[in-house]
């Protein structure tokens, strides 16, 4: 893997960390618990998921880094 896509899944985990966290403090009061059940699972798969492409692009970065790849 090349440093630009290590770079560009660094960049996607870290946007998707911020947009789910931002939800998660944006949510409204009013709904009914099925809404914040719904929401609650799709921030956690999805920030898990942003965690996983942040470990293998970090590890792809630091990886082309020795290698000498651009």
């Amino acid at each position: 893997m090349t440093r630009r896509v290590a770079g560009f899944l660094l960049v996607l985990a870290a946007f998707m960390v911020f947009e789910w966290i931002n939800l998660g403090f944006n949510l409204a009061d009013g709904h009914p618990t099925s809404f914040y059940v719904v929401h609650g699972i799709l921030i956690a798969v999805n920030l898990i998921l942003a965690l996983v492409l942040g470990a293998l692009g970090w590890r792809a970065w630091r990886g082309a880094g020795r290698e000498g790849r651009i």
